[in-house]
């Protein structure tokens, strides 16, 4: 989506920005229906995970985008506090994801991942129980690969049995498995592996997929988890926002309730963009049907990003439960 295309739409989004991010909504139907395809015809064409979550597209938070590998259990727990004082919460931003550098190095002499006992003293499942005490999910993050992207803890690689059994055991909610470090192993085999594992002993843990969109996951990944990356990661700048908005585009009639595209977590408040471009980025996502996972610090945020990102009638677009993504024209 370069700054000359999509012209219908970015009009549309800049309208919305320049009213101060309202979207109006008129009737009693759904909030908006998307172009590509009846919620018929999605239900008759495509598979789902059959664990029975996204029935919309998940909101929460996660660490990545603003913390990188600069991640602890402090942040963790003050971020679930700042959710639920900033009433994001009730607005449906449930999920509090810690991304990569949360474990050990190596595996324990079982072959168990370690939370790092240097930034995760207390261990992951207090830290679940903490989160979920306050109404709120954690969500957890691991790699189809012999180690993590940042090649500073293991992958899953042939231990996807044994981890998602952790991970269940200490409560988590949700998975993020990323593309690092495949061993030349194939994408279909090695997120299949981790899909199965995940039927059987992760039913109730949301799986996202993140293979970055290299092998077209909106039109295989269905049946595996609940959403599945179609782009590369974003970049918090005008270009690489729009651009991913783009590549996610022409992905959406493989959308609906089970399984969403993902172009990526949320910029907004990073500073890298303008307060309009920042609307539009929110407002993008939400038509999109794509997942709202903020990547700010809430716990010091401006009020300027919270007046976009607690925006419930753009959020009420994305989590529309009747209406489908909406495609550039």
């Amino acid at each position: 989506m370069a700054r000359a295309t999509s012209t219908a739409l970015l009009l549309l989004l800049l309208t919305v920005a320049a009213a101060g991010g309202r979207v109006a909504r008129t009737g009693s139907g759904p909030p908006l229906a998307g172009n590509a395809a009846s919620v018929e015809e999605l239900r008759v064409r495509r598979k789902t995970a059959g664990n029975g979550l996204g029935g919309t597209p998940q909101m929460g938070w996660n660490s990545w985008n603003h913390f990188s590998c600069d991640v602890n259990e402090k942040i963790i727990r003050e971020t679930a506090d700042a959710l639920v004082n900033t009433s994001l919460a009730k607005l449906g931003y449930q999920y509090v994801n810690i991304d990569d550098c949360w474990a050990e190095y190596n595996r324990d002499h079982k072959g168990n991942m370690v939370p790092n006992k240097q930034t995760f003293p207390s261990g992951i499942k207090a830290l679940a129980d903490y989160v979920h005490a306050r109404g709120l999910k954690l969500g957890i993050y691991s790699d189809a690969g012999t180690q993590t992207c940042s090649k500073k803890m293991p992958g899953s690689l042939d231990h996807e049995e044994q981890d998602v059994k952790t991970f269940a055991s200490w409560g988590v909610d949700y998975l993020k498995y990323d593309n690092c470090n495949d061993a030349g192993r194939s994408i279909m085999e090695r997120y299949t592996k981790m899909s199965k594992a995940m039927k059987k002993y992760g039913k109730n843990i949301f799986f996202s997929l993140c293979e970055w969109g290299n092998e077209n996951p909106a039109t295989w990944a269905g049946g595996m988890g609940n959403s599945w990356r179609t782009t590369l990661d974003i970049v918090d700048n005008w270009e690489s926002m729009t651009s991913r908005a783009d590549q996610n585009d022409k992905w959406a009639s493989y959308a609906g309730p089970g399984g969403w595209n993902d172009p990526d977590m949320l910029e907004v408040g990073n500073g890298g963009m303008t307060e309009a471009e920042y609307r539009s980025h929110f407002s993008i996502w939400a038509l999109a049907k794509a997942p709202l996972l903020i990547g700010c610090d809430v716990r010091s945020m401006s009020q300027q990003t919270e007046d976009i990102i607690n925006n419930w009638e753009v959020i009420a677009v994305n989590q529309g439960k009747y209406s489908l993504p909406l495609t550039c024209p």
